[in-house]
């Protein structure tokens, strides 16, 4: 049996020895599972926020979605992986409550307050940090309205996904 890493909010973890790394409860944040098929490189980011300001980038890359995937390559490709090998899966991004978005004081005095779609805002900067570091995204179990948690096989890339009232899969 595999050994299993706990990788809580705005942590990431890599390994290359075969582990298993789990988060749970992920509601608006993103799990970021990324592996090397040949080198049998994996690593897990769990990130909290799209987009990082200031000096919280140089604090914590893990809790943005900007600075976690280019943090998690690098940390990978430190550890032996090949950038043209890295593959990569998603999981989360739940929009869990109804949020009314900055300068919404929630009070009905605004004519049309906007939802902020936190979740929905991560796996888009999640995808678009991919894009930029030439990472392909080749599975994803995002959105909906329900938590999940994920175990990522660093040495297989093997993602389980599971959830309370929605049941178990695999991408």
């Amino acid at each position: 049996m595999n050994e299993l890493e706990s990788v809580g909010v705005a942590e990431l973890k890599t390994s290359n020895n075969s582990v298993v790394m789990a988060s749970f409860g992920l509601g608006s944040c993103v799990a970021i599972a990324m592996f090397d098929p040949y080198k049998k490189v994996g690593g897990l980011a769990h990130v909290m926020l799209p987009e990082s300001r200031g000096k919280e980038r140089e604090r914590n890359p893990a809790k943005f979605a900007d600075t976690a995937v280019r943090f998690l390559v690098d940390e990978l490709v430190r550890r032996g992986a090949r950038l043209r090998n890295l593959r990569c899966k998603i999981v989360g991004g739940s929009q869990m409550f109804e949020i009314l978005g900055p300068g919404s004081r929630g009070d009905g005095s605004e004519e049309n307050p906007k939802p902020w779609h936190i979740g929905a805002r991560n796996v888009e900067a999640v995808k678009q940090a991919l894009k930029e570091m030439g990472v392909p995204l080749i599975g994803e179990d995002t959105g909906g309205n329900y938590g999940r948690t994920v175990r990522f096989n660093t040495s297989t890339g093997e993602v389980e996904v599971s959830s309370i009232n929605h049941g178990r899969t695999v991408i």
